[in-house]
């Protein structure tokens, strides 16, 4: 009988792999043994988990808290885009193909409107165009516009660019929805204030992902725009986002962005991408789908390759019509990186 292959240190598939931060982990302890609190976010942590966002980007927002980005996505896009209207979004959108139809399904009746974005990265063009090819009176026009930062496939949106989408989204009376389920890796691979590439570029509404970034769960709705939340909180409620103890999400966010946590895991899980990419460069016949922006990397890997690091252990996922993606998250072993990498080589030349 063959020797088993050994199990590969550590999985690089996607960064919702990764375990608690400690920050965040400490912080449910510590709120835990604090004893009994209000429920339903009528707790001290959350007060001040809002508070401590609203500091980071520097405004006086409306912040929310639900269990996962999807819920984020959709009850935000709900609460943005009435049900006779329609929501603009990539081709490759997570909102459009990752979702389950959970935006269409809140918002009771709206419909997706995905122009082709070769790059992953839509255009003040593309929107001009959906709102050209909405202008029956029968269509369901367009109400608002959600762009992923970073990308689906890893690349970044500079500011300059969100401003120009969201002019065009003001001049089309649309507002402009945000999905930074990774926000945290853009901020730190663009060097500039969370501000910077929200609100002061014309964001109306953002979905905040902390999953993603170290914590078990729980990510924030910040509406920039106070008077488009109306509503939220009570699609919160009937979607069952509303956690009854609350403190358990918010109490991590707190610790973690007074910590300055937030930043160095994203900084960490962007350098271990970078890491990985130079291990592979150079490469005969090894080709990356796009540039390393963040902490993806995206490997036009020949399907031998990818049968061969699947045989030996590793997981990942294919996508785009067969790109083979790699997230790097808080925890990212370098070590383990470069066990990724060395299989990675040695598969091209088998």
């Amino acid at each position: 009988m063959p020797p088993m292959p050994e199990t590969p240190p550590q999985q690089f598939a996607s960064d919702n792999y990764s375990g608690i931060c400690p920050q965040a982990l400490d912080a449910i302890v510590r709120a835990s043994a604090a004893g009994s609190a209000p429920a339903y976010g009528d707790d001290p942590w959350t007060r001040l988990a809002e508070d401590a966002i609203r500091t980071l980007f520097d405004t006086d927002a409306a912040v929310f808290f639900v269990f996962n980005g999807t819920a984020a996505n959709a009850l935000a896009l709900a609460t943005l885009c009435p049900p006779y209207c329609s929501i603009i979004a990539t081709d490759i959108a997570h909102a459009d193909t990752s979702e389950r139809g959970a935006p269409e399904f809140f918002t009771g009746g709206s419909k997706l409107m995905t122009p082709p974005c070769p790059d992953g990265k839509l255009t003040s063009a593309a929107i001009k165009l959906c709102c050209r090819k909405a202008q029956s009176p029968q269509a369901s026009g367009p109400a608002v516009v959600t762009i992923t930062q970073p990308t689906e496939n890893g690349l970044l949106y500079t500011p300059e660019e969100i401003r120009a989408l969201a002019d065009t989204c003001h001049e089309h009376g649309l507002s402009l929805h945000m999905d930074g389920a990774r926000l945290a890796n853009a901020i730190a691979a663009l060097g500039c204030p969370p501000a910077a590439i929200t609100w002061q570029a014309g964001v109306d509404a953002l979905s905040f992902g902390g999953t993603k970034n170290g914590m078990a769960v729980g990510d924030a709705v910040v509406f920039f725009n106070r008077k488009l939340s109306r509503g939220f909180a009570e699609r919160a409620k009937q979607g069952g986002q509303i956690a009854s103890k609350m403190r358990f999400i918010t109490a991590p966010w707190l610790s973690m962005i007074q910590s300055g946590a937030w930043l160095e895991n994203a900084r960490h899980g962007n350098a271990c991408a970078r890491l990985f990419a130079t291990e592979l460069a150079g490469v005969s016949g090894l080709e990356l789908a796009w540039p390393v922006q963040s902490n993806g990397v995206f490997l036009l890997l020949p399907e031998q390759s990818m049968n061969t690091l699947r045989a030996k252990g590793w997981r990942f996922y294919t996508m785009f019509g067969g790109v083979a993606r790699f997230l790097f998250g808080w925890d990212a072993k370098p070590e383990a990186v470069k066990a990724l990498a060395a299989d990675i080589r040695a598969s091209m030349q088998a």
